[in-house]
């Protein structure tokens, strides 16, 4: 019985994984400016994590404005961090721009001294080299002309602010529950981003609104609350093993519906920076 409920939550956990994988496809695929992307799939998910929010009788009671601060910074970063996620799959293509997202981990783990008191562990600095080393090999022509360089680029910075975004609001996940969190986030992020609608092109949402309806149910609330859900039953150190298999969905599914084909240098530049996200959930599992 007990082998049959892991299973079942092993497998919530690589479907929450699964769901979370399609925002490479759809960034892609959706034609449309990335802040304008961002502003529907913000507005709509804020909708569907209100009717489960109702559904489930969660709070939404803000303790201090100190926090209601804190849940605006986050959402800023949080904005900064899937417009530049877009553009960088916007510059090069859906395995660049996932494979540079995924040196959040040990930007963290680098940042997290600054945050709270821990002191800089020397591996994530042997880390973060290999991660560098990694970012070189997906673009080993160092010119800021070239879209995939930029695409890289945009991707690091976009890791940078998902980075920062976490360390915020760590404090916040046993104080509030997960989905009260997101829904502030993505409403501040909605009201924030809304001057976009009438400066940018937004003609593109009458033919590309499926997808972004996609992105915002399937990627943001179906996606994002299987996970944290998932988090009642894994260490946060074993989900983020597990979700280090994000970019492999996202580049297979990129496969089938974009024609995407990776070059060599994608899959070892890759396989570096994946090696690092394991190694580090292996490392901070053992040292609990």
């Amino acid at each position: 019985m007990k082998n049959n409920q892991h299973l079942k939550q092993l497998f919530e956990l690589v479907l929450a994984t699964l769901f979370i994988s399609t925002s490479g496809a759809l960034g892609k695929f959706i034609d449309m400016p990335p802040p304008v992307t961002v502003w529907w799939r913000a507005f709509l998910a804020t909708i569907f994590i209100y009717v489960f929010i109702r559904f489930k009788k969660i709070s939404l009671r803000i303790d201090s404005k100190r926090d209601l601060v804190t849940f605006i910074l986050g959402a800023l970063f949080m904005g900064i961090h899937w417009i530049t996620y877009f553009y960088a799959l916007k510059f090069s293509n859906v395995a660049l721009g996932m494979l540079s997202l995924f040196t959040y981990p040990v930007i963290t783990a680098l940042l997290e001294p600054l945050f709270f008191k821990v002191k800089l562990n020397p591996i994530h600095i042997l880390l973060g080299v290999v991660v560098l080393i990694g970012i070189y090999i997906l673009a080993p022509d160092f010119d800021l002309k070239s879209a995939q360089v930029k695409g890289v680029l945009l991707g690091v910075i976009s890791a940078l602010f998902y980075a920062l975004r976490l360390l915020l609001l760590k404090k916040y996940t046993d104080k509030y529950h997960g989905s009260m969190l997101m829904f502030y986030q993505i409403s501040i992020l909605s009201v924030v981003l809304l001057p976009v609608l009438f400066t940018m092109d937004t003609s593109g949402i009458q033919t590309q609104f499926t997808a972004v309806l996609l992105l915002a149910l399937l990627t943001t609330t179906i996606g994002h609350t299987l996970f944290l859900q998932s988090l009642k039953y894994f260490s946060v150190s074993t989900a983020s093993i597990i979700s280090s298999i994000q970019p492999i969905f996202g580049i297979i599914i990129a496969y089938i519906f974009l024609n995407e084909i990776p070059t060599w240098n994608t899959f070892w530049g890759g396989a570096l920076i994946l090696s690092t996200v394991v190694i580090e959930s292996i490392r901070s599992q053992k040292s609990r």
